[in-house]
């Protein structure tokens, strides 16, 4: 049932990005300013846009107005127009597997990791690294920052793709009385209200959403229910503190991977063994935190904020009587600090900052009978800390130039202690993990409205505690940090012609790893996936958002929209003793999503979306593979001042395609490790502010 539980969020000061959405302009630098809750959405907006023109590479704003407007339920929905990200669902109802430049290309439904993820600042993902089990609804959000690879050091990020952080909305900038509803097919139902309010120096916002969903494929129901509010004191003309709760009960049928004759047969089925196992995934998290912002003076900056996050875990996932069943049953705790300082000196704009995290997981592995006794197995005492230390300075050193550098320096330790409850015996990896990540990059003013900008970078990330876990060799060894180096290019802005309008943000990239750390199989155990570092990797692509808004009529009242996301990849193995120059498997080598809307001034919108997917391979030896995919459906709405309305089509031609599968070392023809994409579904939906 649903706990109630309190999250306080730590906000930072957002990067350069580019909004995910058509903008008329883009802003020029401005003077270094602190992106607070107690501000109005729109200045809000216009200071992250400031910032954005200053970072040499590739970050994206989603807005959350425009997350209103369609079907919106997981992560994949979200970043749809996100460029460089790959994500896909299937599974769960709110899961996603989510890769950013190549990162997480072996978990594809394990922990998730190479993202980090922040709301308001302060980290939700694990201190090492880790996303397993993470619930984050988009539809709470006033605005999320996707910062791709490198561009996430302000952010203080150690990991190979990047970071995303979610703003929460507040009484001030949101708005404080909403409702939303949504329903469509296969018993998908959904309920989101909002209400707030401002009384001198202080506002609060309280919201609540409940959800329910059959799924499309047997033994895949799902009941979630949730609670996010925050509360902000003005202290004074300078000083600001804003509280966090949040509470988060999922409860979610899990229906397991199918082999490729059961999916050509039945895309809808679920696994045997999900359905006689019953395989779930019931996570309640709940999470507190405070931001504190101190305006120093009109230079000056100085942001702190603290979290603490527990995370209750119930996951049968593993079934083959009378051999092996697997329940996971543990209890995650994580305990998240930041501080931020800025200030502005004649033509330098210094950042400096920390991250630090702790994490530590109790609990056990349990084999189970459904409905029946759990005997422990294995008991669970691992543990993480983190801590990122950065400093950067944008400097503009010449009209229309500016020079962006700094580092990132890294330090934690991770100890994973799994002790067996049969024979008492210890297995206790634990390793420090230390780097110093530089960083220089130029950007170059075209115009007010039109950027080129290039950087060099350091990547580095940590293992994982499930990856040290499941390192191929299975004794206290412990695998080595992955490193390499990025270079990236490209230019971003906007341009205005007469009634017409267009945008773009394109950025090419190159990266050379050394260490990545994939899994494989084991080999006295088919199909069991285990860590290990390779040799050389390479991560390559082409990213690219393009829109417009163009007139049909003198005054502008009938427009044509298009706007196109498109992800070009190249992941390979670079000269491997074992795999040669083979392609890393999990990512497809194209994804181009896009729609052509016709909107009217009075509010009335319509329009068809496609989406096409190139081959994605599903193994390192590149034997087994899944073809590309084409979909397309249909978007309309209507929109007026206090309430709006719309509807959406998805895979209007019913195609069956896989939506993401499970990555082997040599993957069998027989292998159960297909999870289908959703069936061609109509959602409808509305909002209503008070």
């Amino acid at each position: 049932m649903f706990q109630k539980s309190c999250m306080v969020a730590t906000a930072l000061v957002a990067l350069p990005w580019t909004t995910a959405q058509a903008q008329n302009t883009q802003p020029t630098a401005l003077p270094a300013v602190t992106v607070s809750g107690e501000r109005d959405g729109d200045q809000s907006r216009k200071q992250i846009e400031a910032e954005r023109s200053r970072t040499p590479g590739g970050v994206t704003v989603v807005e959350g107005e425009e997350m209103r407007l369609r079907s919106v339920t997981s992560l994949t929905d979200m970043l749809r127009f996100t460029p460089g990200v790959w994500a896909a669902s299937g599974l769960t109802g709110d899961s996603s597997f989510l890769s950013i430049r190549g990162s997480n290309l072996d978990a594809t439904n394990y922990d998730g990791n190479g993202v980090k993820l922040l709301v308001d600042g302060l980290p939700v993902t694990a201190a090492d690294g880790n996303n397993h089990n993470r619930d984050v609804d988009p539809l709470s959000m006033r605005r999320a920052i996707v910062a791709r690879g490198a561009n996430a050091l302000t952010y203080g990020a150690s990991t190979l793709g990047g970071a995303i952080d979610f703003i929460s909305p507040t009484a001030r900038d949101g708005e404080p009385w909403e409702a939303l509803v949504q329903a469509g097919s296969h018993g998908q139902r959904q309920a989101r209200f909002s209400v707030g309010g401002v009384s001198g120096n202080f506002d609060a916002l309280v919201s609540g959403e409940v959800k329910r969903s059959d799924g499309f494929r047997a033994h895949q129901k799902q009941e979630r229910q949730g609670i996010y509010a925050n509360a902000g004191i003005q202290l004074g003309e300078s000083l600001s503190t804003r509280f966090y709760l949040s509470g988060i009960d999922n409860e979610q049928q899990l229906p397991g991977a199918l082999t490729r004759a059961q999916f050509e047969a039945d895309p809808r089925s679920a696994e045997a063994a999900a359905v006689a196992g019953n395989y779930r995934l019931n996570v309640r998290t709940s999470r507190i935190a405070n931001r504190t912002v101190w305006d120093i003076d009109a230079h000056s900056s100085l942001v702190a904020g603290l979290s603490f996050e527990e995370q209750r875990l119930y996951h049968p996932i593993v079934y083959s009587p009378p051999f092996f069943s697997l329940l996971i049953d543990t209890v995650q705790r994580n305990l998240g600090a930041t501080l931020r300082y800025e200030r502005r000196v004649g033509e330098h704009d210094v950042l400096a900052g920390l991250n630090y995290g702790r994490t530590r997981v109790r609990g056990g592995n349990f084999g189970y009978v459904p409905g029946g006794a759990q005997t422990l197995s294995t008991g669970v005492d691992n543990g993480a800390d983190n801590l990122e230390l950065f400093l950067v300075d944008r400097w503009k050193f010449a009209p229309r130039w500016t020079a962006v550098y700094g580092a990132q320096a890294v330090t934690g330790s991770r100890e994973v202690r799994n002790t067996d409850a049969r024979t008492g015996a210890l297995r206790n990896p634990k390793a420090d993990f230390d780097s110093i990540n530089p960083r220089v990059g130029v950007i170059h003013e075209l115009s007010p409205t039109r950027q080129v900008f290039a950087n060099l970078s350091r990547l580095y990330e940590a293992p994982t505690l499930y990856e040290l876990d499941d390192d191929v060799r299975g004794n206290n060894a412990t695998l080595d940090a992955m490193r390499g180096v990025v270079v990236e290019a490209g230019t971003r802005g906007s341009h205005s012609f007469e009634r017409h309008r267009m945008h773009w943000d394109v950025a090419v990239y190159y990266g050379r790893l050394h260490g990545e750390i994939l899994s494989r199989d084991d080999p006295s155990s088919p199909g069991t996936s285990l860590s290990t570092n390779v040799g050389r990797t390479i991560h390559a692509g082409v990213e690219a958002l393009l829109g417009g808004s163009m007139a049909l009529d003198a005054a502008g009242a009938h427009r044509l929209e298009p706007r196109v996301n498109i992800t070009l990849n190249r992941f390979k193995f670079d000269g491997d003793a074992t795999y040669g120059n083979r392609r890393l498997p999990a990512a497809p080598r194209y994804a181009i999503k896009g729609e052509l809307l016709y909107r009217h001034a009075g509010g009335f919108f319509f329009g068809p979306t496609f989406d096409l997917v190139g081959r994605r391979d599903v193994d390192f030896v590149n034997t087994y593979a899944v073809d590309s995919y084409t979909l397309w459906g249909l978007r309309a709405g209507y929109t007026r001042k206090h309430w709006e309305v719309y509807g959406e089509l998805r895979n209007a031609g019913d195609r069956k395609y896989v939506s993401y599968f499970s990555v082997r070392d040599v993957a069998a023809a027989n292998a159960a490790i297909l999870n289908p994409g959703a069936p061609r579904s109509l959602h409808v939906g509305a909002r209503l502010k008070f």
